[in-house]
């Protein structure tokens, strides 16, 4: 699980967060500002400082934040002129947007704010529905607006080209204030601050929510916020029907608010188009005669905490019903409360001011178990831990100053700088003067006031207060006076501040002072916005060695914690300073790094081998004592039968294994049955099996085992096993008995062929040297395939050891080496969405209705529309995933939607558009859900960026290099190189932006550093002068795709280029040499693949759909290219492996050259020369989807 961050605010104003891997607060040292209120994101941090202004602190990411501007240039043809910017009255703007109906000339271009800079200037797009254009980037119509196209024709009248510039976001890592721009009136100074919404709108759209309330009572949303634009842009008043004084917002739907009166408000119509919603409903306090003044938000839970500070628990929440049903009591007390990421509770005490965190809420008890403290010591922490009780005794001697007990100390004492540096309070001599004048914090809250005078009156008369003055003001004070004795311009920070008295703005430091020794009856019962407080001083250390910090906010929005996640905050060593003492050891020895630490793993490694090694050659003369045993295993279970009436029928199955005299294991499987009452088996030897697969089946727990022969007919033995369990044992011990009997033990092998299935399970083959004989290979369906634990989408290998993948959730894993031991087997996790289509057919009377034509295809379906799919009997893909989250529409689908989702057609099944026309008479929408896989397995997180493919250099047999150049595409079509990556230190350390024009969705390095990329709108480009000095390149080339496809996928090995277009054809490049890398030409090599993978010999493997198997068409199957030769890269047929269900292999891992055979005569017959088999048999070639011969 990648580190995450609880940001909280102390007493003090000041900012710290926790790591979910750390175990100390981090002080946030570029705040100049002291803070009131925070609230966190993954990606950012949105505060509230004591100027009551808003500031954004966004994490630094290897992707910048970027966003295209663009606008048209438009010409007219005359007879005169020819092309000229004189343009008809009638027609578009000289410089416009696509449209045409907006002016927008290159120097009308500003940037938002001043945290904004411009890239480069201006230049012109040369990219047109993925075909480069000419060079000037113009395309040309018969008139505005028609279709344009990149040729210039005899009636061309106007042409018009994209003009692109770039702009970058560059504070990062840093507060910076969100400018207040607009043109209407402005907001008050803001009181409360809340952010979420990311689950409404996912990509393309992703946009966040953040709320905000005023001192007035007002609420405030920010509009167009997104990744693009990540201050938004203006504020917008919510019409309220009371004065509010606190607000949370949810990372789905979920808004809530507490008015002054103490009754809530829940925000109705909040939806993917309604980000503001559109109504209240108000919600009683959940104590009768008791006001509610806080409350949090998460995506299904609502919690509140009223004036008596108890907590309650809101039941029945969630998206269709955000009222809930009723209140329930919780136990403890709490001054404020807040929800983060999974729903997990964050609160501060009433009491003690420390951070408590929730345990044991979970997605079927979201209410918890029980509160536990958060106890980890602060940065600042770790200097004073190494101080005695003699050094705080001598500095006391050396002010000449008496030392007392910290707990004769007031509440008050807490901002006496120099008391809290000591721990004790320090008495000041004539002679001092005012420099060791105690210093008051400034409070924000009078509702803290009062807790302090109930809570420590007894304590106040027992300090030396300074002489009294004048009361604090009364609460009918309003707020322009309060900012009238001291502007907010004012504060000052620490460092700022040194040797001089802080600027207080809410109240007097003699008046606190003398107004809660004198009068603290007068603020009992005064009522305040909130419970929080927030000090302003002006020393750097606050607290002393031995106390706790004080919190006034807390934040879990960017915090994520599992349900299964052990943090390690809770250690009761924390509190008593063993963590400081372990920094300070850690101080004194040398950094390590994870290459250092890798690179004496594999010495320790080696001597003990060698030690091994020597020990044994002094017994090698005596006879091995091995014994010589047999073992059987039995079961019940059912077998599919392999001849019609094909059914289940309930077997014996036994495996017997055993050793042979030279140590070796093999066995046999037997599976006993019953026909026409005749007992009859079948057997399979252990070492035949070629693999073991989990079949997917929503009634049975099944697996299959294939052969060689098997894998030709494309019919494995089928069995199912009584439980989940048994199966799964079953596997293992099937598993383990295979390997065992073909030698093969710990980790992959770094020549080792990656595949992955439909399912997400990963396999791997250890190749042979014959398997790229030529002209006699190892066939493909005699390739053994043992299964790794994890869970991919895809996976990509190199000849050096480094292995990377991708899950459906688009997190990137990196492999451990050291797999065979058990402290290199990690939590992996992994989501993915199931989708179902809602189907509609119009008729006359009602319009769109769920009554369709007896020929249609089921009203709720899935995407062939041949099986029935509704919202209640479609289950996860398997029983080891958990739904997550609940039924929502769908709105990324190819071909777009309207504002409900709909997609819409002539008839079932055709072309599917996202808007209505007069022919349209069915239509569609897809739902879909998340569901969620916990496994274990070797794979290691590379956070934080979210890929959705990778590429690594395929190195040859004999090359080294000492960083492996690995290109990938992040889910919004960034192209990145990470840095870093080694043999030792596979995950590498960073990752190098390479600027594009457009998103990407695929990329290939080859053996030579050739890099080849394919954008989304299915244009293909070669990057140039990549090398290992300079591994992000120069520039982008425009290749130009085959003639009318779309390119889907691309590989690239040693001198070979293929890819992969829409329809499923294959295509190989011609003419490329390294003087020139791009190429010349597209030739069409085959049809019906899905994937293609090209290693560092050039070897071409494909995974191919629609292959002849003895009972019907085969999908998903591994394939190998034959006949593959330095002077015939193209090859000439196919071996067929292990299918169907394939989804994604990899053989850029498999450098080992095979070795030399010697040809046969040319004067043989060719009798015994292996017929080329087709992916399909047709007589006439054909292209996209039909057959094509081979």
């Amino acid at each position: 699980m990648p580190s995450s961050l609880l940001w909280a605010v102390d007493v003090y104003g000041r900012v710290y967060s926790l790591s979910t891997t750390g175990q100390q607060w981090e002080h946030c040292r570029d705040a100049h500002l002291e803070f009131k209120r925070v609230t966190a994101i993954q990606q950012c941090c949105w505060s509230i400082a004591c100027d009551h202004q808003i500031y954004l602190y966004i994490h630094a990411s290897d992707v910048p934040i970027r966003y295209q501007e663009e606008t048209y240039e438009n010409q007219r043809w005359n007879p005169v002129d020819g092309f000229s910017d004189r343009l008809l009255p009638s027609d578009r703007w000289q410089w416009s947007d696509v449209t045409g109906l907006k002016h927008q000339p290159l120097g009308d271009f500003q940037l938002p704010s001043e945290n904004w800079e411009w890239e480069a200037d201006w230049y012109v797009d040369e990219n047109f529905g993925g075909e480069p254009t000419e060079k000037a980037g113009w395309t040309y119509a018969i008139d505005f607006p028609a279709t344009y196209t990149k040729d210039k024709k005899w009636n061309s009248c106007v042409r018009r080209r994209r003009w692109i510039r770039y702009r970058r976001y560059k504070a990062q890592e840093t507060w910076v204030k969100v400018c207040t721009k607009q043109t209407g009136s402005l907001p008050d100074p803001f009181n409360d601050i809340t952010c979420g919404g990311w689950e409404i709108t996912e990509e393309p759209r992703g946009c966040l929510s953040l709320w905000a309330v005023s001192l007035q009572g007002k609420v405030w949303f920010r509009c167009g916020i997104n990744h693009h634009n990540p201050e938004g842009s203006v504020w917008e008043e919510v019409p309220v029907p009371g004065e509010v004084v606190q607000i949370s917002c949810g990372p789905g739907d979920l808004v809530w608010a507490v008015l002054w009166e103490g009754d809530l408000l829940v925000r109705e119509g909040i939806g993917r188009d309604c980000l503001k919603g559109s109504s209240w409903v108000t919600v009683e306090s959940p104590d009768t005669g008791v006001a509610a003044t806080h409350v949090a938000v998460g995506v299904n839970v609502v919690w509140a905490v009223t004036k008596d500070h108890k907590v309650w628990f809101r039941r029945g929440v969630n998206s269709h019903n955000p009222c809930g049903s009723g209140w329930i009591g919780m136990v403890g007390e709490m001054a404020m409360i807040n929800v983060g990421l999974n729903d997990q509770v964050w609160a501060i005490g009433f009491e003690d001011r420390a951070v408590y965190f929730r345990q044991g809420v979970t997605a079927s008890e979201l209410s918890g178990k029980a509160w536990k403290v958060v106890s980890v010591p602060r940065d600042s922490e770790r200097s004073h831990s190494s101080a005695s009780a003699s050094s705080l005794q001598s500095a006391g001697c050396f002010f000449g100053g008496e030392v007392c007990l910290q707990s004769q100390a007031s509440v008050l004492g807490d901002a006496d700088p120099e008391t809290e540096r000591t721990g004790a309070e320090v008495v000041p001599t004539p002679e001092m003067g005012d420099a060791l004048k105690p210093r008051i914090p400034k409070v924000t809250s009078d509702s803290f006031i009062s807790e302090l005078v109930s809570d420590r009156d007894g304590q106040i008369s027992r300090r030396d207060a300074p002489p009294a003055g004048p009361s604090i003001p009364e609460e009918d004070h309003t707020e322009k006076e309060v900012e009238d004795r001291v502007s907010p311009a004012q504060v000052l920070s620490p460092s700022q501040s040194s040797g001089v008295d802080p600027q207080w703005s809410n109240v007097d430091l003699e008046e606190a002072q003398t107004h809660l020794a004198s009068g603290p009856g007068d603020t009992a019962e005064t009522s305040s916005l909130s419970s929080v407080v927030t000090y302003i001083l002006a020393l750097e250390e606050p607290y002393g060695p031995d106390e706790h910090p004080k919190w006034a906010w807390v934040s879990g929005g960017g915090c994520l914690v599992e349900c299964h996640t052990q943090l390690n905050w809770f250690n009761s060593s924390t509190a008593t300073g063993q963590p400081a003492l372990n920094s300070s050891m850690q101080a004194m020895s040398p950094s390590i790094t994870p290459a250092q630490t890798a690179e004496w793993r594999k010495q320790i490694f080696e001597q003990l081998s060698e030690r091994s090694k020597r020990e044994m050659e002094n017994f090698m003369h005596y006879e091995q004592a091995i014994e010589q045993s047999v073992w059987v295993k039995k079961g019940t279970m059912q077998w599919w039968r392999d001849w019609k009436p094909h059914k289940w029928v309930d077997v014996q199955f036994a495996l017997e294994q055993f050793s042979g005299a030279e140590g070796n294991k093999d066995g046999i499987l037997f599976i006993y049955y019953t026909f026409n009452d005749e007992k009859k088996y079948l057997h399979v030897f252990i070492n035949e099996v070629t693999i073991l697969v989990p079949v997917l089946n929503d009634s049975k727990h099944t697996f299959a085992i294939y052969t060689a022969e098997r894998t030709k007919q494309r019919w494995p033995i089928r069995l199912a096993a009584p439980t989940e369990l048994e199966m799964h044992d079953w596997l293992a011990l099937l598993s383990m008995s295979c390997c065992d009997s073909r030698g093969i033990q710990g980790p992959p092998s770094k020549q080792a062929i990656w595949s992955v299935t439909c399912r997400g399970d990963i396999f791997v083959s250890e190749p042979t040297k014959e398997l790229e004989a030529i002209p006699y290979p190892t066939p493909c369906d005699q390739m053994f395939w043992h299964q790794v634990g994890g869970h991919l989408r895809i996976i990509e290998s190199n000849s050096l050891g480094v292995v990377w993948g991708i899950g459906y959730d688009h997190t990137a894993w990196c492999f451990s080496c050291l797999a065979s031991s058990t402290d290199n087997i990690y939590t992996q996790t992994d989501v993915k969405s199931v989708s179902i289509y809602e189907n509609q057919r119009w008729n006359p009377v009602t319009g769109y209705t769920n009554r369709g034509l007896p020929t249609d295809r089921y009203m709720w379906s899935d995407a062939s529309g041949l099986k029935e799919c509704t919202k209640n009997n479609t289950k996860p893909p398997s029983p080891n995933w958990t739904w997550v989250s609940d039924w929502t529409i769908d709105y990324a689908v190819p071909g777009g939607t309207d504002r409900e989702g709909w997609q819409y057609a002539a008839d079932f099944p055709v072309s599917y558009h996202g808007y209505k026309t007069l022919k349209d008479f069915v239509r569609r929408r897809r739902w879909a859900r998340k569901c969620k896989l916990t496994t274990t397995g070797p794979w290691q997180e590379v956070p934080p960026i979210p890929l959705s493919d990778i590429t690594i250099l395929p190195c040859g047999p004999k090359s080294t290099v000492e960083q492996v150049p690995l290109w990938a595409i992040s889910n919004k079509g960034d192209v990145l190189c990470r840095l870093g990556v080694t043999s030792l230190t596979p995950g590498g350390s960073s990752w190098l932006h390479v600027g594009t024009d457009q998103p990407f969705k695929l990329i290939s390095i080859g053996a030579v550093h050739q890099v080849w990329a394919i954008a989304k709108d299915g244009s293909t480009f070669f990057r140039a002068s990549v090398s290992t000095q300079n591994p992000a390149g120069d520039c982008w080339y425009h290749i130009p795709s085959p003639t009318g496809q779309k390119l889907k996928q691309v590989s690239v090995g040693r001198t070979s280029v293929y890819t992969v277009d829409e329809n499923g054809n294959l295509w190989y490049r011609h003419g490329v040499t390294p003087s020139y890398p791009q190429g010349s030409s597209w030739e069409h090599i085959s049809n019906n693949v899905r994937k293609v993978s090209v290693g560092p010999l050039d070897q071409v493997w494909i995974i191919a759909d629609k292959v002849q198997g003895s009972h019907s068409l085969s999908c998903g199957t591994v394939c190998r290219r034959q006949g593959v030769l330095l002077n015939e890269p193209k090859g000439h047929s196919w071996d067929y492996g292990i299918g169907g269900g394939w989804d994604h292999i990899t053989v850029r891992g498999n450098a080992m050259e095979a070795p030399r055979i010697l040809m046969p005569s040319l004067t043989d017959n060719g009798s015994n020369q292996t017929a080329a088999r087709p992916l399909q048999t047709s007589n006439q070639p054909e292209m996209n989807g039909n057959p094509v011969g081979c």
